[in-house]
């Protein structure tokens, strides 16, 4: 039985918010913003949550917190459209903050679908854990990313980085090439029209059981010391 997916209309409504970026709009078209656009998210979380159980327990998926909201928040941005033009939702850590720690991640936008992890905002004491966790068991994490199979349909890795390898770590490290980012990201895009297609829900439980590793790869450091008092360090 097919999986839950979006519809042309998903899609035909983000093409017009995109158009018409103003709270005028977006109200007199509510109806199918909750009908075409949060309702097939709901439910691709909704079995999320029982999929993820299966490869990925440690993950939650959670319409409160996975979801989310379509408002932009435009205090700091430069760009000051009230809306987002994509239906997202992030699969977090259970006992981490959300955007402090390793996730899976899925957007639909209206000219792409992006499927991809990781962590986007560590603080310096879990950035640090992380490098360290990854100077201490480099082969481990290179036989994830760089894989064969990972690379085929992920790249590389991407991500804010530093120029040179931080403070407290060796410029000949092993894994100095990644110890230089601040941002762990990874992803592919699809065609918008991905999302609408009988087996997109299957795709995209088999490309976040290939994501699966790194993202508990880059969680384990935080993980066994989110009950420690925080380093005293002070990380780029």
């Amino acid at each position: 039985m097919p999986g839950p997916r979006f519809t042309t209309q998903t899609l035909k409504f983000l093409q017009g918010l995109k158009r018409h970026n103003n709270r005028e709009w977006f109200q007199a078209n509510r109806k199918d913003y909750e009908t075409y656009v949060r309702g097939p998210m709901l439910q691709v979380v909704e079995k999320m949550a029982a999929d993820l159980s299966i490869f990925a327990p440690d993950l939650e998926a959670n319409p409160k917190k996975s979801i989310y909201r379509i408002y932009r928040d435009t205090r700091f941005s430069a760009d000051k459209t009230p809306y987002k033009t994509q239906v997202a939702a992030f699969f977090p850590q259970r006992q981490i903050p959300k955007h402090q720690g390793a996730g899976l991640y899925l957007h639909v936008a209206a000219d792409h679908v992006l499927i991809g992890g990781g962590v986007y905002g560590p603080e310096s004491s879990q950035l640090y854990k992380i490098r360290n966790h990854i100077s201490r068991h480099w082969k481990s994490f290179v036989s994830i990313v760089e894989s064969p199979i990972f690379r085929r349909n992920f790249g590389e890795i991407t991500g804010s980085r530093l120029k040179r390898v931080p403070a407290g770590f060796a410029p000949n490290d092993p894994a100095a090439d990644y110890l230089k980012f601040r941002q762990f990201l990874i992803g592919t895009k699809r065609p918008a029209e991905f999302a609408t297609r009988p087996r997109f829900y299957a795709s995209v439980l088999r490309l976040f059981e290939q994501l699966a590793p790194f993202v508990r790869f880059l969680n384990e450091p935080i993980n066994k010391t989110r009950n420690k008092k925080p380093d005293l360090l002070s990380v780029s």
